[in-house]
């Protein structure tokens, strides 16, 4: 369920100073972003533009309303023991969480404190604002590849690609675990020797513990139309079904988990 951040009295998880931040929406049960039931904190901001992005009410950070780290977690607690007995825990979404590092920092920090799972939501786009302080309360990164070639990247993303493999190299070297998730887009990112190259790197890395290979859908389509922004994908068909399972079979060739 979605739903606003409504302030309360801050939780003991919230020592330290609160942090000033900018919340897209909640949700309290999410299934598909990290393990169990999770809540799942969507912030707004992000610098990316991907064609096929289902959340471009998020873009910018006035896209949200502000919200105190403090606050945030005194919610999150409220969650504290469903979350625990359903095997979840936090994720941090968005937008780009990384855009506001200072505000996920003390909402990680607070939600280990409540002995909470946490995971992080990115492209990996401003890994380099995550520090090593932050990532220590991260106990798994969501990291969304999105192409593994440049050309194809900055088409898909606006953005170059280095960043986010350098993120990745960075996350292998501090044993972080990762769930790799690649968005399939029949005629934009469903070339089969970029995908080749992609699992082979994913697997060098030796912390990815699953794939996710996502057929694309439009699911976020009305949303540009009510932003009035066009929408370059609106006449691409979701992939086929067996070429959704090829692409696993790749990943699943260099002996990583996909599904």
């Amino acid at each position: 369920m979605l739903s606003p951040i409504t302030p309360q009295p801050a939780h003991a998880a919230g020592t330290g100073a609160s942090v000033r931040g900018w919340v897209h929406s909640v949700e309290t049960g999410g299934t598909v972003d990290g393990p169990g039931l999770r809540y799942v904190l969507f912030l707004a901001g992000c610098p990316l533009r991907c064609q096929y992005c289902h959340n471009p009410d998020t873009r910018h950070m006035h896209d949200g309303s502000p919200a105190q780290s403090s606050d945030v977690l005194a919610d999150i607690a409220t969650y504290a023991d469903f979350l625990h007995r359903a095997h979840g825990g936090l994720t941090i979404s968005g937008g780009e969480p990384l855009v506001q590092p200072e505000f996920c920092a003390a909402i990680y920090r607070g939600a280990k404190q409540l002995g909470l799972h946490t995971a992080l939501d990115t492209s990996g786009f401003l890994g380099s604002h995550a520090d090593d302080h932050l990532l220590a309360d991260v106990d798994l990164v969501l990291l969304d590849i999105k192409a593994f070639k440049e050309a194809t990247y900055r088409a898909v993303t606006g953005v170059p690609l280095r960043p986010t493999l350098e993120f990745a190299e960075r996350l292998s070297a501090m044993r972080k675990p990762i769930w790799l998730r690649y968005v399939l887009v029949p005629g934009l990112t469903d070339h089969l020797d970029e995908i080749e190259g992609l699992a082979e790197f994913a697997a060098g890395l030796e912390v990815v513990e699953r794939v996710d290979v996502l057929p694309f859908h439009k699911m976020g389509e009305f949303k540009w139309k009510q932003l009035g922004l066009p929408y370059a994908l609106a006449n691409t068909e979701p992939p086929p079904p067996e070429l959704t399972e090829r692409v696993r079979g790749i990943f699943r060739t260099q002996g990583l988990k996909a599904v």
